[in-house]
């Protein structure tokens, strides 16, 4: 292997990340599009995918809490931002001299942002309305109350509202119907109250993609700019996105077994015939779900190679059969299948989850390197 070869890496594709943020903005035109890289950017470096869709021309980021959106700021990165998901305790001033904008999601909140923007000029928020998800946002009893208190602080100068959004519950179409007619009503109370959001925003992938008149004037893009879909229903390719995650690793060790040989932990798999074991550095310490354990694939050499007994915290295992390997080649866990390598789908199905979680846990000591 040779000194240069990288024990473990995620490779962030930029291109392609660039590439998905053209497709989906030329789809969702003239909507802007917030690129949304909360929780390290969905695993893949939020930092460097902060920047990159800066430079390809994203309008806005978005963030889940203020402390993702101060990192970004420290960083160099000045597009606008939203961060709508705060603690009890939360300082808002940080993010007011920062220039983030705020998603309010109750009466408290409202209040702290106005106290916040004391000589760092006016707090700039966006109410969130919980329109049937039961989650974050501003509860249907408590509307009235912070819409009226909003247009107030807002007179007094303390805050401007620029946007008003809510989240889909991507259930069906009839449901995401019922929310965006609860959504529609808080806004013409939000008009009623003298306020008039510049941005209204509801939809993020699934919907910005398969539902042209949810739209509005923003969209949040969250899980379509790293190449994988939102949904079953939607097939990313087609729409012209790639993956722009691809996990790797070199290979540890290699061996040659007889038959009946016991594999990993419990010894769930026991080989049926002579083969070749190859040990990949890999394991739910760095995301890799332990649930694929036995269900998941690796491309080592172009070759297609099952897991073999239980992934385990640092390694696992995979059968090679009679392929060419050896210690130091690359054994790829997903990425693009256009390279004839698994994809985060496949690894998801394996584990019984989604995509999105199977990119998002890549562990901090895997390196993520922009190619």
């Amino acid at each position: 292997m040779s000194a240069a070869a990288p024990f473990r890496e995620a490779r962030i594709d930029l291109g392609a990340l660039a590439a998905n943020l053209a497709v989906l903005r030329r789809l969702v035109a003239p909507s802007l599009v917030m690129g949304v890289v909360k929780a390290d950017g969905y695993g893949h470096g939020a930092e460097l995918v902060a920047r990159a869709l800066s430079e390809a021309g994203a309008e806005w980021l978005g963030v889940a809490d203020i402390e993702e959106g101060l990192a970004l700021r420290r960083a160099g990165i000045v597009t606008p931002m939203l961060a709508w998901l705060h603690g009890p305790d939360a300082d808002f001033a940080p993010a007011v001299a920062a220039g983030i904008d705020l998603g309010i999601s109750s009466l408290d909140q409202l209040e702290r942002a106005a106290a916040a923007s004391g000589g760092l000029g006016r707090a700039m928020v966006h109410l969130k309305v919980d329109s049937g998800l039961s989650r974050n946002g501003i509860a249907p009893a408590e509307r009235g109350a912070v819409l009226a208190r909003a247009a107030a602080l807002q007179a007094g100068g303390r805050i401007h509202v620029r946007g008003i959004f809510s989240h889909l519950s991507n259930t069906s179409a009839a449901d995401d119907d019922r929310q965006r007619e609860v959504f529609d009503q808080a806004v013409a109370e939000a008009h009623a109250a003298g306020l008039s959001p510049e941005l209204r925003h509801l939809a993020a992938t699934q919907a910005a993609v398969e539902r042209p008149g949810l739209r509005f004037e923003l969209v949040r893009i969250g899980i379509g700019l790293y190449g994988l879909p939102a949904a079953e229903s939607m097939d990313a390719a087609a729409i012209g996105l790639r993956p722009v995650m691809q996990l790797s690793a070199a290979v540890a060790a290699v061996r040659r077994v007889p038959a009946g040989t016991r594999v990993s932990y419990g010894y769930t798999h026991r080989t049926e015939h002579e083969t070749t074991l190859a040990l990949i550095p890999l394991g739910y310490a760095d995301g890799v779900p332990r649930a694929a354990s036995g269900r998941g694939m690796v491309a080592i050499n172009g070759r297609s190679c099952p897991v073999v007994g239980r992934i385990a915290m640092d390694q696992f295992v995979v059968d090679v059969g009679e392929g060419r390997v050896a210690v130091g080649d690359r054994a790829v866990l997903w990425g693009d299948p256009a390279d004839a390598v698994p994809s985060a789908q496949s690894w998801a199905a394996a584990a019984g989850t989604i995509g999105y979680e199977i990119v998002t846990r890549v562990g901090p000591r895997v390196p993520r390197v922009a190619r």
